[in-house]
């Protein structure tokens, strides 16, 4: 039986860390999640978090880590990604990246009409005195596709249709979890250079 690789999703777009984990126990597969609701003290409390569910003693065996690049909060979602990209920089690890809202998508995805359920949808996300946050995604059976980036829309446009974001931590750690996991059965190469925050009202679009 081949055994099933140590992966680790990481996710703190929102004001929580969403950690998911693979393993592997007494020869079985076994899959772990939780949500550590730390808000702004998450720049303390991060590594002793992920040190919790995965002891560092432990990190040199991850075969794979991804990470929510956001958007989200400009401090929260950066902590995480700077970590993924040092682990996976330092370990040889891939890393694989995916924005919070396309991770929110398959489940935002069912409360459109049947007909639309296969046909492009915005998620959208009002920031007070700044504008709305629109990326616009298609699935296509149960895998997403990202046709546009989150990013900042001109004063005015008007997209459809449109699903407001609604972050669900658990969950969606979890799907990065499997995103990672069918990326990885997949071969996917998953270079940890290319994977960058998402700060659509910030100058800063680098780590």
């Amino acid at each position: 039986m081949t055994a099933s690789p140590l992966l680790m999703a990481l996710h703190s777009s929102t004001d929580c860390l969403g950690v998911a984990l693979q393993d592997q126990v007494a020869g079985e597969a076994v899959s772990r999640v939780d949500v550590f609701r730390d808000g702004r003290d998450l720049s303390n409390t991060l590594i002793d978090r992920v040190e919790s569910m995965l002891p560092s003693s432990r990190w040199t065996s991850l075969q794979g880590l991804a990470v929510s690049t956001g958007p989200g909060g400009f401090t929260g979602t950066r902590l995480s990604v700077v970590m993924a990209r040092t682990l996976a920089q330092q370990l040889n690890c891939p890393l694989l990246g995916l924005s919070s809202f396309a991770l929110m998508a398959p489940r935002l995805n069912r409360s459109l009409a049947e007909e639309h359920q296969h046909q492009p949808f915005w998620i959208t996300q009002v920031l007070p005195r700044r504008g709305v946050v629109a990326g616009c995604y298609r699935l296509h059976a149960d895998q997403v596709e990202e046709i546009t980036i989150p990013h900042l829309l001109p004063q005015g446009r008007v997209v459809s249709p449109a699903l407001e974001a609604q972050a669900d931590p658990a969950t969606d750690v979890e799907r990065l979890l499997l995103e990672l996991r069918s990326a990885k059965a997949r071969a996917e190469a998953l270079p940890w250079a290319s994977v960058l925050p998402i700060y659509p009202t910030s100058p800063v679009g680098t780590v």
